[in-house]
């Protein structure tokens, strides 16, 4: 990190070990209601446009963090984190924003098992932030959006990937990088199928992310020809001592392939799995965001996982901007979600320069312009930004791919890579990269 790089660091409330996967994509236990200063519990739209003139920003734009230092997701943070500080390092060397210097508060979410993530959001807004980056979480995210964008604040979550988001009423001010589990499902559902498996059983944990995804995953089968009875679908609690219940019910059903939607506890439920005999090697495992990644062979035997395919939303991160990102961290293993953040700070800083202000209303009116055409492709905010200030309009096309954000602020474009084991349970470096699309 370099000297240009304004930072201000939060302590955590409770600390917890992180944990050792390598990627995720939802949210995990919590309400699917927003629990901040707001009442409003979704199901509005977001494309009412705000009435009247924006607030005036205060020249500087100060962006926040709430993203996993601590909790269940915490594996995720280091290279979302590492993406929003090289964000930020190269739109300071590049001048800034409006003349001065892009700040930056970085936050904690936690998980939803305990309020980090509250009193995180209370900080950053006192801190004036105009944009907060986060939550990873699904779950987390509904427990804030309200308190953040009644507060006039975007918020811009690389990672969140809840259907539910789409019509949230967040007054124009929420906006994510990672596609909806509609995208996920589909193409994991589509890929499975493509593989030859039409009997498919689902195991998921019981919350907003675990249900969407298993929903969205079995339409995407039925649609295709194949078949998932009320037996093939089982829920689970993740707190839970043991999951030997749960999996002898979808062993009871004898499905064809099994698809694992959990997070860090997957590991637990996949040795069940061997213990009941519809281990992956008996029976083709799928599995996804949540769990999908090199850590989570360390705690399983040596080449289980051989075979195993997962799904990941997101474009492929080029060697160029890994590097990069090693700059800024060079602990970093993993790269889930890094550009989809570093995307998130570039679009919010583009939005400022295209309303001539740094308050969050003004970039949350002008965030799905930058994104999409008519205009100037551009991909580096430098581009971008000369060409705003010469009049022009633009298309900003990021690292995680071409973005084009509805008036929702949903992607209607992206990638999902299918990722796949070899023998030594470590993901081998050759995806399967599928693009697809939303409705705006």
């Amino acid at each position: 990190m370099t000297a240009r790089l304004r930072l201000t660091r939060g302590v955590a409330a409770i600390g917890v070990a992180a944990l050792t996967l390598s990627a995720c994509g939802g949210g995990e236990d919590g309400d699917t209601a927003g629990t901040g200063t707001g009442t409003d519990t979704g199901g509005g739209t977001a494309t009412e446009e705000p009435q009247g003139e924006p607030a005036e920003g205060d020249g500087t734009l100060t962006i926040g963090s709430l993203l996993p230092q601590t909790g269940n997701l915490a594996f995720l943070g280091p290279p979302e984190f590492a993406g929003v500080e090289l964000a930020i390092q190269e739109i300071n060397e590049a001048g800034g924003v409006l003349g001065n210097e892009v700040r930056y508060v970085e936050g904690d979410s936690g998980d939803t098992s305990q309020d980090i993530a509250n009193p995180t959001v209370d900080r950053l807004l006192s801190e004036g932030v105009d944009v907060i980056v986060g939550a990873a979480s699904s779950g987390v995210s509904f427990n804030v959006i309200d308190k953040i964008t009644n507060a006039g604040v975007v918020q811009f979550s690389p990672a969140n990937t809840s259907p539910d988001f789409t019509d949230y009423d967040d007054n124009g001010l929420y906006f994510r990088t990672a596609p909806s589990d509609v995208l996920q499902g589909r193409i994991l559902g589509e890929t499975i199928l493509a593989d030859g498996y039409t009997n498919v059983g689902i195991i998921a944990l019981q919350d907003p992310y675990g249900e969407g995804l298993a929903e969205n995953i079995s339409q995407a089968v039925e649609d295709g020809g194949g078949s998932l009875s009320p037996g093939n679908v089982v829920f689970y609690d993740p707190a839970a001592a043991n999951f030997d219940a749960q999996v002898g019910e979808i062993a009871a059903a004898n499905p064809e392939a099994v698809v694992l939607i959990g997070f860090d506890e997957s590991a637990r439920v996949i040795q069940s799995m061997v213990g009941q005999g519809i281990g992956p090697q008996e029976v083709p495992l799928y599995l996804v965001d949540g769990n999908t990644g090199n850590a989570l062979g360390e705690d399983l035997p040596p080449g289980l996982l051989e075979g195993v395919r997962g799904s990941i939303p997101g474009a492929e991160a080029t060697e160029e901007f890994r590097n990069r990102l090693l700059e800024v961290d060079p602990a970093l293993t993993d790269f889930s979600y890094s550009a989809e953040s570093y995307d998130a700070v570039i679009i919010s800083a583009l939005a400022a320069v295209a309303a001539g202000n740094d308050s969050g209303e003004a970039i949350g009116r002008e965030i799905p312009d930058v994104t999409r055409g008519p205009g100037q492709d551009c991909t580096t905010f430098e581009e971008c930004r000369d060409l705003l200030e010469a009049g022009e309009d633009i298309n900003y096309n990021g690292v995680s791919g071409p973005i084009e954000l509805s008036d929702n602020g949903d992607p209607t474009e992206a990638s999902v890579g299918i990722y796949t084991y070899g023998p030594d349970n470590r993901l081998l470096p050759e995806v399967d990269y599928q693009s697809g699309s939303l409705e705006g």
